[in-house]
Formats: C-alpha cells, sequence, structure tokens
C-alpha cells in the first residue's frame, strides 16, 4: 500500500514537473520573441514595403490603372515615406499585431522544437538528452531539421490571420492625407472579413505553410550543424552567446534560401485590400506572373534589408531564449 501511494505521488511529480517546464519554455519563447520582433520592427516594416511595392506614389494613386507595374524604392525612399506620412511610430507599425502574433508563434516554435525533438531522438536516436543530440547522435543535423520543421508549421497553423493582419497593417503605407487602410489588429481583421469575407482571413496560406517547415527546418537544421562542428564543450562562449551567433547565421541563411516563397506570400496577403489594385488567383500564377512580367530579381525585392534585418533578430532570437532559460532553470 505504501509503495502504491509513493508511486502514484512519483507519477504526479512528474507529471507536475513536466507541465512546469513546458510553461517555462514557452514562456521563454514568447519573451525571446517579443524582444526581437520589437528591436527589429523598423527594418521589417521597410522589407514588407519593399515586397508589397507600397510606396507615396502608390497609395495615394491606388485608383491607376492596373497594368501599372510597381516602381522599386530604395531603403532610404521608403524610409522616408514612412517618417512623412505617418510619423517616426510609424515605423513600428504593425508592431501591435506582429507581437500578438509573436509571441503564442514563438512560444510554440521554441517549446514544440524542444517537444519534438526530444520525441524524435527518443524515438529513433536510443535516447533523450541534449547531449546525445548534439555530440553522439550521428543524424542530429537532420532531426534537428525535422524538428523545427514540425515547430513551424505548428506555430504557423495556429496564428496564420494574425499574420494576415501584420501583413496588411505593414504591408499598407498611409496616403497623403495621413490616412490609414487597416489600424489595428481587431479591425483589420473586421474589415478584411467585411470586404472579403471570411474567407480572406486565410489568404496567402499556402505559401506560408509551405515556407514554414523549410524555413524553420533549415534555421534549427542550421544550428544544429554549427553546434556540431563547434561543441559547447570546445568553446569559451556562454551558451545564450553561442545560441546568438548560431542563430544569426541560421536566420540568414533560411531567410535567403526561402525569401521568393515570402514575397509571394506577402503579395497574396495583401491583395484584394483597401487600396490594392493586383489580384492572383493563387500561389502558382502569383510566383508566374510576378517572374514573366518583372523578372527573378522581384521576387528578391527588400532582401537587402531582409539580411540585415534576420541576423539580429534570429540571433535576438536564440540568445534571448537560452538566456531566459538559464535564468529561470529554478522554477518548479
Amino acid at each position: 500500500m505504501t509503495q502504491s501511494f509513493r508511486r502514484k505521488d512519483s507519477i504526479r511529480e512528474t507529471a507536475q514537473h513536466a507541465a512546469t517546464d513546458v510553461t517555462r519554455r514557452l514562456a521563454c519563447g514568447a519573451g525571446a520573441g517579443m524582444i526581437a520582433k520589437t528591436v527589429t520592427n523598423p527594418l521589417e516594416r521597410i522589407k514588407i514595403l519593399s515586397q508589397t511595392g507600397e510606396s507615396s506614389s502608390t497609395s495615394s494613386s491606388s485608383s491607376s490603372s492596373t497594368s501599372k507595374q510597381p516602381q522599386k524604392y530604395s531603403v532610404v525612399r521608403l524610409y522616408r515615406d514612412i517618417i512623412k506620412h505617418e510619423g517616426v511610430l510609424g515605423l513600428w507599425a504593425g508592431n501591435g499585431a506582429n507581437l500578438v502574433r509573436v509571441i503564442p508563434s514563438k512560444a510554440i516554435v521554441f517549446s514544440t522544437n524542444d517537444l519534438y525533438r526530444n520525441l524524435l531522438l527518443s524515438t529513433f536516436g536510443g535516447g533523450s538528452s541534449n547531449q546525445d543530440l548534439q555530440h553522439h547522435h550521428k543524424n542530429s543535423s537532420l532531426l534537428a531539421f525535422v524538428s523545427g520543421g514540425m515547430s513551424g508549421f505548428t506555430a504557423s497553423a495556429a496564428t496564420y490571420p494574425l499574420d494576415l493582419a501584420r501583413g496588411r497593417m505593414s504591408g499598407k503605407l498611409a496616403g497623403i492625407d495621413g490616412h490609414k487602410h487597416y489600424s489595428g489588429i481587431l479591425q483589420t481583421m473586421r474589415v478584411t472579413v467585411a470586404d472579403e469575407g471570411v474567407y480572406a482571413l486565410w489568404r496567402g496560406v499556402t505559401p506560408t505553410m509551405l515556407g514554414a517547415v523549410p524555413y524553420e527546418g533549415i534555421k534549427f537544421g542550421t544550428v544544429g550543424i554549427l553546434e556540431n562542428l563547434l561543441p559547447k564543450e570546445e568553446s569559451s562562449l556562454s551558451g545564450p552567446t553561442r545560441k546568438m551567433l548560431f542563430g544569426g547565421l541560421g536566420g540568414v541563411v533560411a531567410g535567403t534560401v526561402m525569401y521568393p516563397n515570402d514575397t509571394v506570400r506577402r503579395l497574396l496577403q495583401v491583395q484584394g485590400s483597401r487600396g490594392t489594385t493586383s489580384e492572383y488567383t493563387g500561389y502558382w500564377q502569383c510566383l508566374k506572373h510576378v517572374y514573366q512580367t518583372q523578372g527573378l530579381r522581384r521576387l528578391y525585392r527588400g532582401m537587402a534589408i531582409n539580411l540585415i534585418r534576420m541576423a539580429p533578430n534570429t540571433a535576438i532570437q536564440f540568445g534571448s531564449y537560452e538566456l531566459l532559460k538559464d535564468l529561470t532553470a529554478g522554477w518548479g
């Protein structure tokens, strides 16, 4: 009888510890995403405007011919347009929606990546510790890619309407009179549904889901490769510093490979929105049309500013997550 009670107490304590650990990782992931996105939002805003082709001229002539091709504007020009029409705070337009999306998204990405990684390792690798994954298993980089891809898919599926709202708020520049088509998360979603129907909340979901798996997979996979090449035991750098460096490189690699997909995603998200005349029937038609009418370079428009943004963004994400995990290691 006594042994039975002890066994039940042990199971209960294990379950409580596991629940506390998951909550801790969710909180750390949310905090890391919030810090990184807020710091780099001005660069993100300029990048999205580059992708969607928005500028002061397109905003003031949205009713012009649909055959007019979007022009390419420099980073400096877009920066000046934002300041001129929306003020300094315009650089953080969409950041509220971004945080509402990023907090649960990054919480899910980082926590489920740890969960999927350990699950895959225990299933295929014969172990369950991070040491096993990073140093002893010959397929650790592959497992990091797969777990990262699965976590990206999970997070994207759970938070997509918020991503669309953020994309529309960031991807539309205010007109000359300062009027904004979208001014908040709920207002953006309400107007979108009223103008285009509920289905419009899922516009661009195909490239988002297609891109989430390889993007997060490449990012986490690159980090896994770097951790194998430069083991922690042989490095004088702290854990968070190593994660910052590896995460920054992983983000640059993933962002470069998947950038054309991200451009198509943004174009699909803003189509049908107020002040936008471009219309596409789907992912492949959009990709084909952009390539045929404007060339391959159009798909990479804004990539330079994206790389400048991506390196610190992912570095801060990984470094903050590792640091917050260290600071909360005693929870529970």
